[in-house]
């Protein structure tokens, strides 16, 4: 059976969101469970300390991936310098892993941020976060941090990519951190 999903452009505002948001903020109380004593609800907030309008156009986006009109998939933009994009809040429900859907939500972030002009994406994801790391190797981004540094040492893990000419890294040059980046 072909899963299909319909991408939308939304807000995190969006009710069809909630689902995907509290599932992050969920997924981050358990991972950092002892680096959050306030659960979810500290998680949370961390989810919610960016303005809507920050991942809105001009400079952001917003999209779903819903199947049968249900949130399966989401992430998010904003801007991050004139020539950088910042992704947030890739996620993907649970009962939709390993399915493509995080990569389908990548493609279309990438395809709105060089719809806006951006040359480059940036992130962080957690360290406990394996399967994001292997995603966005998988999808071309450049890790920004020292491999020989234990990822926990790191606690954020940069990673970059550039839109127009995937294969290089040295247009990433500037984005790239020193040192591990701690805990905010």
């Amino acid at each position: 059976m072909l899963l299909t999903y319909d991408v939308v452009d939304t807000s995190p505002l969006d009710p069809l969101a909630e689902p995907l948001l509290g599932g992050l903020a969920a997924e981050y109380a358990t991972r950092y469970r002892e680096f959050r004593p306030g659960g979810v609800e500290e998680a949370r907030h961390e989810i919610d300390t960016y303005p809507a309008e920050h991942f809105a156009p001009p400079s952001g986006a917003f999209v779903l991936l819903l199947h049968e009109g249900e949130a399966v998939g989401g992430g998010a933009f904003q801007r991050y310098d004139a020539s950088t994009a910042e992704l947030k809040r890739i996620w993907t429900h649970d009962a939709w892993r390993r399915l493509g859907v995080a990569r389908q939500v990548l493609d279309a972030l990438e395809a709105r941020a060089r719809g806006q002009a951006y040359r480059r994406l940036y992130l962080t994801t957690g360290y406990r976060q394996p399967e994001a790391v292997g995603l966005y190797l998988a999808a071309g981004y450049a890790p920004l941090y020292d491999p020989a540094i234990p990822v926990e040492v790191h606690w954020r893990l940069p990673f970059g990519k550039d839109l127009l000419e995937s294969a290089r890294s040295d247009t990433l040059a500037d984005l790239r951190r020193p040192g591990p980046l701690g805990r905010r």
